[in-house]
């Protein structure tokens, strides 16, 4: 099955008259795509399905808030397109395409004014993780890189993975869910990922389902058809408002994934980019709804962990009593925030760390064992 992009609001026939003239004014800022596949999956009598609410443009991303870079990625790029902000782990922007725009995308900038930040000299990204030899994982997102040409990909993956000391390829794609005939239709692709999941690295797909209704029969045959390569396959999702911000839903998500075979790897906090207030929902609000839904499924199904992308690192929620919210550094930027522990004083309207500024106890790890040797 070919599925047909669409870019314009008016050419989706479900929408009446008025509704495509006010959608506009909101995709003259930020931009949409979406997919034949992935509209036909949407009750277009239901005006709150959440998969129109994921594609589908609100006149709500006009309120201000938020910011472009809101994760201030820009401080970590080297290269266009490549960016080290963990010591082990180095990210390539490989594309600025998606097989659909999610309106809470936080690296929307690259769809509209941004370009520039997708690699275009893969040579030099090459030689900068060649010698940086405390890298041990290359993570590859954009934009899709399944919506690269499988040739390409191929292209990436033999600059990259005879790297010594590359022990993981990860690819981040949402394209499983967007479109999977993409999987499907093409075995030049699931022969490729079959043939570098067996040279000795570990080859992870990070997919992006946000709702059951993206687990389709054609998404779980893509599924299958990776699950044999030999790669392993993880899922993570943002918490988003309208999507699946109810704990039934969310646990319908991490049991479905589960029974295709993808473990739930992060639950993220929706980021503060531009126009994504809509579709945020407070920190400990987020909170209550990912240990509700954990509570009702097996092991396998609540291997998440609900952590927000802050520009310092990865910080893990970890805890809330009727007073504080508790938060851990997953991975900090600056190895002094290892393993940091700090409690704070609560505050229900909290989107972001930044909005707690009231600390209780702050607990730094002095000295973090390095993994990776000597700088």
């Amino acid at each position: 099955m070919k599925a047909t992009f669409t870019q314009t609001i008016g050419n989706i026939p479900y929408l009446d008259t008025l509704e495509k003239a006010q959608l506009m004014e909101t995709t003259n800022r930020f931009p949409f795509l979406s997919n034949s596949y992935y509209l036909s999956l949407i009750d277009w009598s239901d005006p709150n399905d959440p998969l129109r609410r994921l594609i589908i443009p609100s006149r709500q991303e006009a309120e201000p808030w938020g910011r472009e870079d809101a994760s201030n990625e820009k401080s970590y790029t080297r290269l266009p397109g490549l960016q080290h902000k963990y010591p082990t782990t180095v990210l390539l922007l490989v594309s600025n395409q998606c097989g659909g725009l999610c309106r809470y995308c936080f690296r929307k900038r690259i769809f509209s004014t941004s370009p520039e930040e997708v690699l275009d000299d893969l040579p030099a990204a090459r030689n900068y993780i060649d010698t940086h030899k405390e890298i041990t994982n290359v993570l590859l997102t954009g934009g899709d890189p399944l919506m690269l040409p499988t040739y390409h990909l191929e292209m990436i993956l033999a600059h990259i993975a005879p790297i010594n000391h590359i022990r993981i390829i990860r690819i981040g794609s949402k394209i499983p869910a967007f479109n999977p005939y993409r999987i499907i239709d093409d075995p030049a692709l699931v022969d490729l990922f079959a043939r570098y999941a067996r040279n000795g690295k570990m080859i992870y797909i990070i997919t992006h389902f946000d709702h059951p209704k993206e687990i389709t029969p054609a998404a779980a045959t893509a599924i299958e058809l990776l699950r044999k390569t030999g790669v392993v396959l993880v899922n993570q999702t943002p918490l988003i408002r309208g999507i699946n911000d109810h704990p039934a839903i969310l646990a319908q998500l991490f049991r479905e994934l589960s029974f295709i075979g993808i473990s739930p790897y992060y639950l993220f906090q929706c980021r503060p980019a531009l126009g994504n207030k809509t579709y945020a929902v407070p920190v400990e609000e987020g909170y209550k709804i990912f240990e509700q839904a954990k509570s009702t499924v097996s092991g396998l199904a609540k291997r998440a962990r609900f952590v927000m992308s802050h520009s310092t690192g990865k910080i893990e929620i970890v805890g809330k009593t009727p007073e504080h919210t508790y938060f851990k550094y997953h991975r900090a930027a600056n190895d002094k925030d290892s393993g940091r522990f700090m409690i704070f004083k609560c505050n229900p309207n909290a989107y972001w760390f930044d909005d707690y500024d009231e600390i209780v106890y702050d607990y730094p790890i002095d000295q973090p064992y390095r993994l990776y040797g000597p700088d």
